[in-house]
């Protein structure tokens, strides 16, 4: 499980930079638009730009480039297995003998592969980027003030957005309730190595307690935020007043610009 210890999605990390002073309706966007981009377009010029850019934005993040790749390992056996599936599954294009294992591989199917590991790999940094730069309290009153619109449709913005934070804000702690656990069971004399059959088996005395403890602070969540006269539909007020800055403007046109060089260049 030293996995875990590894994802630093949804954690925030605390530094003076240029990114952490936007405002987080900005971050959003753009982290949305490029995702965007990502997965409408899959050639290399557009996936090229948009690591160029992620790059660009972890160097104004001030965050260790380390962080980010430390992020990533937990999701190297689902790069294994993208490329895998692409590699025996994929229709069409040329085989190739691989020497003594007597293995046919798709040639069309290893681009393929390579292409959506190196898509998969900008989605969950991108992703990381935002998490990392805005603090769940910034990220939830962006959400909100973004969505208001739709309020006026009917639908619960608001808590929607807090559904969707407080999700993102808990990922760090069940991580830390997981190891926990995990030391306690070993205590115990649960052994979480061996085959695989057997490390599915023994994830069990994890799993149930987890569950338990998830649903323990959920009710002790909802106790306090009740206690504390919560009420979703009432009028709410901010803390901080959201407002766009030049610095928010500047990247707006940054983003705009790229797009329109990216169209007029067109796929590689």
């Amino acid at each position: 499980m030293k996995f875990l210890q590894d994802i630093t999605l949804g954690q925030y990390y605390p530094v003076q930079s240029f990114l952490h002073q936007l405002d987080p309706r900005t971050k959003f966007i753009c982290s949305l638009w490029f995702i965007s981009w990502l997965l409408i377009f899959d050639d290399w010029l557009n996936m090229g730009f948009i690591a160029f850019i992620l790059i660009f934005a972890v160097f104004l993040s001030n965050i260790p480039f380390r962080i980010f790749v430390k992020n990533l390992r937990p999701f190297r056996w689902l790069f294994l297995l993208t490329l895998i599936l692409h590699l025996f599954f994929t229709e069409g294009g040329t085989y190739q003998e691989i020497p003594f294992l007597h293995l046919m591989i798709n040639l069309n199917g290893l681009k393929l592969g390579f292409v959506y590991c190196f898509r998969l790999i900008i989605l969950i940094s991108l992703a990381a980027v935002l998490t990392l730069t805005t603090s769940p309290i910034e990220l939830t009153d962006g959400l909100n003030k973004l969505f208001a619109p739709l309020k006026k449709v009917g639908i619960p913005t608001f808590e929607i957005v807090l559904m969707m934070t407080l999700a993102i804000r808990f990922i760090p702690t069940l991580i830390q309730e997981a190891e926990r656990i995990q030391k306690a069971q070993m205590s115990r004399g649960v052994n979480f190595e061996g085959k695989v059959l057997e490390r599915i088996k023994n994830l069990l005395p994890l799993l149930l307690p987890l569950l338990i403890s998830a649903f323990h602070r959920a009710d002790e969540l909802a106790l306090a935020m009740d206690s504390r006269c919560f009420h979703s539909q009432a009028n709410r007020t901010n803390f901080k007043e959201l407002k766009f800055q030049n610095s928010d403007y500047k990247v707006f046109s940054g983003a705009l610009f790229l797009s329109i060089l990216i169209v007029i260049l067109g796929p590689i």
